[in-house]
């Protein structure tokens, strides 16, 4: 049985790592790549970057971020946000990033998906969806939580899948920043709509939220606050779900 993963995540404005309630309200979290690197340094299974402004000076943002990281971290990452091209693409994993999230562009351009998986491989190809509650389901939300796109989140993820995408990074828009929990109802939706590892986010208060998200089937549990503003670290995350008898890798002593 796979490991699950616990992913500190770094919302990017500016150059600075910023963190909200339901995408607004940001509070300034500090640099990203120190940031970075003192969740490498607290052994987190790997690190999302999302550029949640996606404009063109973010994109060179996120690029040099990537650049950076690739020197110092000894884990996985992902980077996300303003990436509209194939050419967007192969940028970020050449300046270092393991995976890129697409998120407004694979909605404008599903064939976006498909063409990164056959250039770099299902493994690279983050499938980032902003979903939030309707009747009788959840809605696809695009440029950062702004625009509706009327798309059903599990139609539009299994298409995403079909595809080509190897990986969804599935975020509530409701429970985002709440801090009372993942939208465990839309996480058992998903992960049983597809066969391909999820990443829950939005809402994590508690480490009991986090295992509650991998209990819900969740691969990966995303987490930012809780991690930036010093109420719990990935080691106390991590030796909680072992508590609770969910396998993630241990934090190993340190020399």
């Amino acid at each position: 049985m796979l490991a699950r993963r616990v992913i500190p995540c770094l919302d990017v404005k500016d150059g600075r790592v910023v963190k909200g309630v339901q995408f607004v309200g940001l509070r300034d979290a500090g640099d990203p790549i120190e940031c970075a690197a003192r969740y490498d340094a607290e052994q987190a299974d790997e690190l999302v970057f999302l550029d949640i402004t996606a404009t063109h000076e973010g994109r060179a943002t996120m690029v040099e971020i990537a650049r950076q990281c690739a020197l110092r971290l000894s884990i996985p990452f992902t980077i996300g946000g303003g990436v509209r091209t194939v050419a967007d693409f192969e940028a970020m994993l050449r300046a270092g990033a393991d995976k890129v999230a697409m998120n407004s562009a694979a909605v404008r351009d599903p064939g976006l998906i498909s063409a990164c998986a056959r250039r770099f491989g299902a493994q690279a190809v983050v499938l980032a969806v902003d979903a939030r509650r309707r009747a009788g389901g959840w809605n696809v939300f695009v440029r950062g939580g702004r625009e509706d796109t009327g798309l059903d989140t599990l139609e539009w993820i299994r298409r995403g899948v079909a595809s080509g995408a190897g990986e969804v990074l599935l975020t509530s828009m409701d429970q985002d920043g709440a801090g009372t929990g993942y939208d465990l109802e839309l996480t058992r939706a998903v992960t049983s709509a597809v066969n391909v590892p999820v990443i829950a986010s939005g809402g994590v208060g508690t480490l009991e939220h986090m295992a509650q998200g991998l209990e819900a089937g969740a691969s990966a549990v995303l987490a930012a606050g809780i991690f930036h503003f010093g109420k719990h670290t990935v080691r106390e995350a991590k030796e909680y779900l072992r508590s609770r008898g969910i396998l993630v890798r241990p934090v190993e002593a340190g020399p």
